[in-house]
């Protein structure tokens, strides 16, 4: 099978940039263009009003948004020096059902992600991006490990 569209999704994890590394390979194979994801996670128990109220918070949020911009742009040369047509996008709001908007938004028909391999405690704790992308996508989702 010959992809078309590849989503991407990263994070600041080095499973992440192995992810993109084999994103990089499909799409030199297949001719695929690539849209790489930062998702900024919203806290969906935190009302818009309190933003007004949180300096602090505003600023994080701020600053993240900075630093996925920034991580798109560095990820995306090495796609862009491949002669590979690549696009970036951020998505507010949580990580999983970002991850699927957009691939659904991009019209992508592979998902490429790492996954960080958490079991046990962590894993119930801390919840499973991969895991909730691969139960919920409707395309193939390729997950990367450590």
């Amino acid at each position: 099978m010959s992809y078309q569209n590849i989503l991407v999704p990263v994070d600041d994890s080095p499973i992440s940039y192995a992810a993109v590394e084999h994103a990089l390979s499909l799409a030199k194979l297949s001719g695929a263009k690539v849209t790489i994801l930062s998702v900024v996670v919203v806290d969906p128990f935190v009302g818009v009003d309190f933003y007004q109220f949180a300096p602090a918070v505003t600023d994080y949020f701020m600053q993240a948004e900075a630093h996925a911009k920034t991580q798109l742009q560095d990820i995306s040369q090495s796609f862009v020096r491949d002669g590979i047509e690549v696009n970036t996008k951020i998505h507010h709001g949580s990580a999983s059902e970002g991850i699927l908007f957009v691939a659904d938004e991009v019209g992508a028909d592979l998902i490429v992600m790492g996954s960080h391999g958490r079991t046990g405690v962590k894993r119930l704790l801390l919840g499973s991006v991969a895991r909730a992308v691969l139960t919920e996508s409707h395309i193939p989702v390729l997950i990367i490990k450590q």
